[in-house]
């Protein structure tokens, strides 16, 4: 008989939040260009003015998802109703050194990053004798560390008080129970304190995951770098701090994006009619930017969709990576998961492909898939389901 094949390793779960209602803020000096990224972002009216703290509640929007496939599903089905995915955006007002501390209105702002899933830091890059900055000079590098080191600085004040709380508990109260989760703190400790790192550049098993999530730290979060550049720097992709921004990342955060635009230049598109946005693009040969941030901070959630598409609706189901079918079902109705018996799935490439769904049916690419089937991005799902055996509550 061949060899019983290995069954792959269980994934690890994410440090952070369970759930779909993820939210991804923007942090920075005061300053940099975050009221006016978020503004064009979200095409809302929040305050962009020139001094610090003009944002001092957190601003909250909600962002379409940028994805060709919903558009295309939408112009086949022509639908009476489109929805699209969202990405949930916070601005939080500028951070200084010392925020930690309580600096300016440090401590109010840190509980706002705290309450989001991933962060776009967000650094400047233009020189511009009308806009101050508060550390007097443009220095990206160095406003990018301060920025990290007072979020790590907000995070060892909390572990510091977890460990010496459970310290008592567990080394001289003997409470054996605690024991594990003291030790996962210890590690943190040592990590985040004694070596001041972030805590999500260490390596942690199933178990410290699962005491990572109890605690949310702030330097946990995945990070996406944006820099803001003058719209003549951004249009001819050059800028002296670009490289020395890059060689940073690549030092203290490898595997982080980086992603340049400008704050001035999407402001300009943002408040153009759609034909002239075109041919300045085309003129300049510069695209706007935001599209490419807005999928990554998505990605960078651990999230990704499943459709349901018909003349009805064309619906994006937002789910975390590795959910099952019947908790994909649970997405649309508690009674689908409950009285789950199938899924049955279209890769999105195939129905393009194929032109519809009988076709898709005819090349034998429209699959049945049961509980165990791990929902991919993309797919296209109608799910059976029987509630008839199902007690009412």
């Amino acid at each position: 008989m061949p060899p019983k094949k290995e069954a792959p390793p269980e994934p690890k779960p994410l440090i952070g939040r369970v759930g779909t209602n993820l939210k991804v803020g923007i942090v920075g000096l005061p300053n940099v260009g975050k009221s006016t990224f978020f503004n064009v972002l979200t095409k809302s009216s929040a305050h962009a003015e020139n001094f610090p703290f003009c944002t001092i509640d957190p601003n909250e929007n909600k962002v379409p998802v940028p994805d060709t496939r919903y558009e295309y599903l939408c112009e086949f089905h022509k639908p009476a109703s489109k929805v699209p995915a969202f990405l949930n955006v916070t601005d939080i007002a500028g951070l200084v050194k010392g925020a930690a501390e309580g600096q300016g209105l440090g401590n109010a702002f840190l509980s706002h990053i705290k309450a989001c899933d991933a962060l776009f830091h967000l650094t400047r890059s233009f020189e511009d004798d009308d806009v101050t900055h508060i550390e007097g000079d443009v220095n990206p590098v160095r406003d990018l560390e301060i920025i990290l080191e007072e979020l790590r600085l907000k995070d060892e004040e909390y572990v510091m008080q977890v460990y010496d709380k459970m310290f008592k508990l567990v080394e001289r109260g003997g409470e054996k129970k605690l024991k594990p989760e003291y030790d996962v703190i210890c590690k943190v400790k040592t990590h985040l304190v004694d070596n001041k790192k972030h805590i999500r550049f260490a390596d942690w098993d199933n178990k410290e995951i699962e005491v990572l999530n109890k605690h949310l730290l702030i330097t946990s979060k995945p990070m996406i770098y944006l820099v803001n550049l003058s719209e003549k720097d951004f249009i001819r992709k050059k800028n002296k701090w670009l490289l020395k921004i890059k060689e940073w990342i690549d030092a203290n955060d490898p595997g982080a994006m980086l992603i340049p635009f400008s704050g001035v230049y999407e402001l300009k598109l943002a408040d153009m009619p759609p034909d002239e946005k075109e041919r300045l693009m085309d003129e300049n040969k510069a695209t706007s930017a935001l599209d490419k941030i807005i999928v990554q901070g998505y990605k960078a959630l651990q999230l990704h969709y499943f459709f349901t598409a018909g003349p009805d609706e064309v619906k994006a189901w937002t789910i975390q990576k590795g959910t099952k079918a019947p908790q994909a079902a649970g997405k649309i109705h508690t009674d689908f998961e409950r009285g789950f018996v199938m899924a049955e799935v279209m890769k999105f490439d195939d129905f393009k492909e194929e032109g519809s769904e009988a076709a898709t049916k005819s090349a034998g690419k429209y699959h049945q898939r049961g509980r165990n089937y791990v929902v991919e991005d993309g797919d296209i799902i109608f799910f059976k389901f029987n509630t008839g055996g199902l007690k009412k509550k």
